[in-house]
């Protein structure tokens, strides 16, 4: 694997970033766009295996450097181990938090003689770039949010045949969605109580910034919604009163 030696190490701000860069770029191309790639790599039956970044934006799944104290710091061991007894996104989650760390460890090793001011650049030039978490939420976001849209369209389109239609859960009426469509709104957020989807309660869209509510932290009602044109949640409603 590509370690580079240490006297080759990059050693000012600049460098340590560039080197930061690549390898959080390999990694978020593992957990992306190399998903199915990377998951058939990580066999459960294999050996500890880690996956590592490289400064050239390209990753790699390894096993651990066989040198001790290894050259650089090593990334979470035994990541294929969990693969199957974990959900697929949980695990994904879960191994871009470690690389997160281990992405961090890597550049301030490299960066170890850095003064204060120059330790404290290097830090706010990283903190500019969204973590590997970040990405890999925005990702699954983002495809959580089709369904949305698709309800949202749903939800309309009852609005316009009728009168007072009820804004009920954030999912479509559509067999076809089946367990993958549940698993997408199992992390729909609701924007009052930050508390997860869940079929049995009854949930409402704002039309205003689109976001979800249970009907019980915003104090409406099936029956209270049947009358409800256009639902604007309470921070929508107090923007509009302070215009």
């Amino acid at each position: 694997m590509e370690l580079g030696s240490i006297s080759s190490a990059p050693r000012t701000v600049e460098e340590i970033f560039k080197d930061y860069s690549g390898r959080r770029a390999g990694i978020v191309r593992a957990l992306t766009h190399d998903v199915d790639e990377f998951y058939a790599q990580c066999d459960p039956d294999k050996e500890n295996l880690c996956l590592y970044g490289h400064s050239n934006d390209m990753w790699e799944v390894n096993l651990p450097a066989e040198e001790v104290p290894p050259e650089l710091p090593e990334p979470a061991l035994g990541i294929n181990f969990a693969r199957d007894v974990m959900s697929r996104r949980d695990w994904l989650s879960l191994i871009a938090m470690h690389s997160d760390s281990w992405l961090l460890s890597v550049a301030f090793y490299l960066g170890a003689r850095l003064n204060r001011n120059e330790r404290k650049r290097l830090f706010s030039m990283i903190n500019e770039l969204p973590t590997v978490f970040e990405v890999v939420s925005d990702r699954r976001r983002s495809k959580e949010k089709s369904g949305l849209d698709i309800a949202n369209k749903l939800k309309v389109s009852n609005k316009r045949t009728g009168d007072g239609q009820i804004k009920s859960n954030p999912k479509p009426a559509d067999e076809g969605y089946g367990e993958d469509d549940d698993d997408e709104h199992s992390e729909t957020l609701c924007g009052t109580c930050g508390g997860s989807y869940n079929a049995d309660e009854f949930w409402i869209a704002c039309d205003v910034c689109e976001r979800w509510f249970h009907g019980k932290c915003v104090k409406i009602t099936p029956a209270k919604a049947e009358g409800i044109k256009q639902y604007k949640c309470p921070s929508c409603s107090s923007k509009k009163g302070r215009q």
